[in-house]
């Protein structure tokens, strides 16, 4: 660690991964996905997780994901005979003259599952995930998120839309702010109106400038979601900034896209691999906490249900 003064210092987070390392297990899991009918997607899932974690690395220390393909293969399982209950109740009320209480249901369990997902997919993710063999967790509760996000969900939709950008603030705010690494304490303390203005005024210009004010637009999210994240023990701190620059974005986001276009999808592991670069390049951390001092605090935890869900969803987790 850098020192900045008597007290400060600076933490730097790397992405070691290569591109043409992941695609190799990309190619591997879709051939081994393909032949066994999918059978085989829960452990190609725990493969790719297992190399970007460990590629991963705080102040020069790997972080590691245990989560293993027996575990998400027995989540996968649940998801599916979920989902299979969700649809033949659909299709036994729409059957019999109830097509109109057969959509209401099907939204129903669609918005009452995706909290629970959420919840499920966070503690299992979190407590497989360790960083100096220090594992993370998750403590959120499952009936205050539930209930949260289904008034956050309501207010969305009587405000047609407008809430939504406060309904977003809130679960980040909520999810980050139940995560643990041992005994430090992350959290997130984000504003639904700045969120809001910054969607709103890179909406509009966006459109006005025909599309060239996108990459100041992804700069400011990019920042926004940075600069509200901390991690506090006790009474020290280690404060997230964002150092992107319009011009970074522009960099990372053109080659991203002629690398997907003339490679027809085949370069989605580059691309993949230089969005985690930016991402771990882009921030700067400074603060005071003694990162020799953190101790375990969590318990083990290993259904993976949720996280199958949320891979279900495309729910992408940070």
């Amino acid at each position: 660690m850098e020192k900045t003064d008597e007290n400060k210092q600076i933490y730097k987070l790397t992405y070691h991964g290569k591109g043409l390392d992941y695609f190799v297990i990309m190619v591997v899991n879709a051939i081994l996905t393909a032949v066994t009918l999918s059978i085989y997607y829960p452990w190609a899932r725990a493969k790719e997780l297992k190399y970007i974690y460990g590629s991963t690395s705080f102040n020069g220390d790997r972080f590691s994901f245990s989560g293993t393909g027996k575990e998400m293969f027995i989540g996968y399982l649940k998801t599916i005979l979920i989902f299979a209950v969700m649809v033949a109740l659909y299709a036994g009320l729409f059957i019999a003259g109830y097509p109109v209480l057969s959509i209401v249901v099907l939204y129903a369990f669609l918005i009452a599952i995706l909290p629970l997902a959420l919840h499920g997919s966070y503690r299992y993710r979190m407590a497989r995930t360790s960083w100096r063999g220090i594992r993370f967790g998750y403590r959120g509760d499952k009936k205050e998120l539930i209930v949260g996000f289904l008034k956050w969900f309501f207010l969305t939709i009587i405000t047609l839309g407008i809430y939504g950008a406060w309904m977003s603030v809130n679960l980040n705010n909520y999810i980050f702010g139940h995560i643990r690494a041992g005994n430090v304490e992350f959290k997130y303390r984000a504003k639904g109106s700045e969120y809001f203005w910054i969607f709103l005024k890179g909406y509009l210009l966006t459109i006005i400038t025909l599309g060239i004010y996108s990459f100041w637009w992804y700069k400011d999210l990019f920042e926004f979601y940075v600069k509200n994240l901390s991690l506090e023990k006790d009474d020290k701190t280690i404060t997230f900034r964002s150092r992107a620059t319009a011009g970074d974005v522009f960099s990372l986001l053109l080659p991203n896209f002629l690398i997907t276009v003339f490679t027809l999808g085949l370069g989605l592991a580059w691309v993949e691999t230089r969005n985690m670069k930016f991402t771990c390049d882009m921030i700067e951390m400074e603060g005071d906490i003694d990162l020799d001092s953190l101790s375990q605090t969590e318990a083990d935890y290993a259904d993976a249900t949720g996280e199958e869900m949320s891979d279900f969803f495309d729910i992408d987790l940070i």
